[in-house]
C-alpha cells in the first residue's frame, strides 16, 4: 500500500484528499511548509515514511520547491506532488526541483486519484532504482570505532572530533560521528555547530526505524562529516535507552563506511551498548598515574566482558617527559604497548576554543602529525589490527555480564 503525506493548511483539499483515498493518507498539521525533510518527518508522530509527499503551494509555491529540492537530494525514493495552479514558468522550476506530477488546487476527486496512482507508480520506480541489488550475501556494514576513556578531560572528544573529520577527508559524506555523551557531551562546541536535531530526537518517532529519515536528522559540518550532537539538556539522557543506541549505531553502520562513537567517560550503559557494536576501540588515557591505572581497570574490565575487539588503538594524551612518568611506564602498568603519543600542545587549545578540529585546518606540529597517523591506523588494513594480549580473553559477540 502507497504511504502519502499531505501537506496544506486547505480543509477543503483535505476533504477532497480524503474521498479520493478513503482515508489512507496521512494530513500533516496545518501549519506552514516545513524547511526541511527532517522538519517534515517530524510531523509525522512516528510514522513511516511515506512513499509520495503532496506539498500545497497555493501561498509559498518557492518555498515548496525549495522543500522539494531538498526531498528530491536526500530522499530520492520520495515522490513529490506539488499543489499549485499551472503558471508559464512554474513546469519548468517543478521538473528542476524533482517534482513528479503537478495538481490543480481545485482538482476533482477522479483527478487527484489519477495524480496519486501516477506519483504511486513513480515511487515504486524510485525504490526499485534507489534500492540495492538483491543478494543472498549479508549488507556490508561499516566500522563503528569507539574513543574510550575511564575518565574525563582527558581530550576524548578532541580525539574523536579530528579522527572524525580525518575519516571524512578519506570517505566524503561516507562518515558519522556520534555524541553519546548524553548528559554532557560537546561535540557541538568542539565543532563550532548549532544542530537543530540532537541524539535525542534521532533515537525517537521515524529516525528511529527509517534511514532514509535519519539522514535528514543529522547536522553536516563543512569538511562532508555528518554529525549526531548530544542533547542539549542533561534530563534529555533519561529519554535514550540502550536499546536505542544499538537499534541507532546498526542503522547507522549499514549506512556510513565509518562510525566514530565519542563516548562519556567510564562504562555507562549507552557505552556499553555502543561496545556490542564496535568493531575497533580508541582507548585514550592522559600520563599520569591516576588516568593510567584506571585505563588498567577499563581493559581488564572489558576482557572479562569479552568486549575487546583485536582492532585496538592505545592512545596517550598530554604525553610529557616532564611528568615523571615514561611510555614504558604506562606500558608495564596497563599490560599493551601504547601506539600513538599525542603531545602536549598550544595548538590544540586553540583548536578546541575555535571550533576548528587540527585536522580541518591543517598543520604541521606534532599533534597534528600524530592524529593524522591514528586516521591512517583506522584506513589502512595492514595497520588497522593490533595482536591481543596472551593474558587477555577471547572476544565474545555481545555481553555476558549477567549470565
Amino acid at each position: 500500500m502507497t504511504r502519502i503525506a499531505l501537506a496544506t493548511a486547505s480543509a477543503d483539499l483535505e476533504a477532497r484528499f480524503r474521498a479520493a483515498t478513503g482515508g489512507a493518507f496521512l494530513p500533516l498539521p496545518p501549519a506552514p511548509l516545513p524547511s526541511n525533510p527532517a522538519h517534515l518527518f517530524a510531523q509525522l508522530d512516528g510514522a513511516p515514511a511515506p512513499d509520495v509527499v503532496v506539498l500545497d503551494a497555493e501561498l509559498a509555491v518557492d518555498h515548496a520547491l525549495d522543500l522539494a529540492t531538498l526531498l528530491d537530494e536526500q530522499c530520492p525514493q520520495i515522490a513529490v506532488v506539488l499543489v499549485a495552479e499551472h503558471g508559464p514558468d512554474l513546469g519548468l522550476a517543478a521538473m528542476r526541483a524533482g517534482v513528479r506530477d503537478i495538481l490543480h488546487p481545485q482538482a476533482e476527486i477522479a483527478e487527484i486519484q489519477s495524480v496519486l496512482d501516477r506519483a504511486a507508480l513513480a515511487a515504486q520506480a524510485l525504490a526499485h532504482t534507489v534500492a540495492p541489488a538483491s543478494s543472498d550475501a549479508p549488507p556490508a556494514t561499516g566500522r563503528v570505532i569507539s574513543v574510550l576513556s575511564p575518565k574525563g578531560g582527558v581530550g576524548k572528544t578532541t580525539v574523536a572530533t579530528n579522527l572524525a573529520v580525518g575519516l571524512a577527508r578519506t570517505a566524503p559524506n561516507s562518515t558519522v560521528l556520534v555524541d553519546l555523551d548524553a548528559q554532557f557531551g560537546d561535540v557541538a562546541t568542539a565543532l563550532d555547530l548549532a544542530p537543530e536535531f540532537t541524539l535525542a530526537d534521532v533515537v525517537h518517532g521515524s529516525a528511529a526505524r527509517d534511514s532514509m529519515v535519519l539522514k535528514t536528522f543529522l547536522t553536516l559540518h563543512e569538511t562532508g562529516l555528518h554529525v549526531i550532537c548530544g542533547p542539549p539538556s542533561p534530563a534529555a539522557a533519561d529519554t535514550i535507552t540502550s536499546e536505542d543506541v544499538s537499534q541507532l549505531l546498526q542503522m547507522l553502520s549499514l549506512e556510513f563506511r565509518y562510525v566514530v562513537v565519542d563516548t562519556a567517560p567510564g562504562l555507562s550503559e549507552h557505552t556499553l551498548a555502543a561496545l556490542d557494536r564496535t568493531t575497533d576501540h580508541v582507548l585514550l588515557t592522559s600520563m599520569d598515574v591516576p588516568g593510567v591505572r584506571g585505563l588498567r581497570k577499563e581493559l581488564d574490565t572489558l576482557a572479562e566482558l569479552g568486549m575487546l575487539t583485536p582492532a585496538r588503538h592505545v592512545v596517550v594524551n598530554f604525553a610529557d617527559k616532564r611528568g615523571g612518568l615514561s611510555v614504558a611506564d604506562v606500558e608495564a602498568t596497563i599490560g599493551t604497548k601504547v601506539d600513538l603519543r599525542l603531545p602536549v600542545s598550544p595548538a590544540t587549545r586553540v583548536a578546541t576554543n575555535k571550533g576548528v578540529p587540527l585536522l580541518q585546518s591543517g598543520g604541521r606540529d606534532p599533534v597534528t602529525k600524530q592524529l593524522r597517523r591514528l586516521v591512517e591506523r583506522l584506513t589502512i588494513p595492514e595497520t588497522v589490527t593490533a595482536q591481543p594480549d596472551p593474558d587477555s580473553r577471547p572476544p565474545r559477540h555481545g555481553r555476558r555480564r549477567g549470565r
